[in-house]
């Protein structure tokens, strides 16, 4: 298998983490960064795993639903009132978990799933890396 990696730096976003017992619970912004490990059996015309220069539709999603957005975990019990509280003012994006880990699974399915139906199957996302302001991080990685 032919690997490779492409990292999407410096995406200002917030998040709360409302069950914890720290000041995680209250809503706080971070740069991340996303970082893809690409995988293949066999490699396109050009020798390349992926073309990185034909991967705009994924900065493109990152763009519309990360990018100075307000991340929620789908049971916040406060998302729906904070939310409703400046209809306008909140780029919302609602995942299981808004954690660096339930990110990090969040988005491999996202992206393996653009990936596949980009190059027509040839090519997947075999794991995502996300970094929280470059001090935390954490990998989901495919079974």
């Amino acid at each position: 298998m032919l690997t490779c990696r492409k990292t999407y730096a410096d995406i200002p976003f917030a998040h709360r983490q409302h069950r914890h017992d720290g000041h995680c619970a209250l809503i706080h912004g971070h740069n991340w960064s996303v970082t893809l490990t690409f995988g293949c059996s066999r490699p396109d015309e050009n020798g390349f795993v992926v073309d990185f220069g034909k991967l705009k539709f994924l900065r493109a999603w990152l763009n519309e639903h990360l990018d100075h957005a307000c991340v929620f975990n789908a049971d916040d019990p406060l998302r729906d009132t904070l939310v409703g509280a400046a209809p306008g003012a909140w780029k919302v994006y609602i995942v299981e978990s808004c954690s660096c880990e339930g990110l990090a699974r969040h988005l491999h399915a996202v992206f393996d799933a653009l990936v596949r139906a980009e190059t027509g199957g040839r090519a997947f996302v075999i794991a995502v890396e996300v970094v929280e302001d470059s001090k935390n991080s954490a990998t989901w990685s495919a079974d």
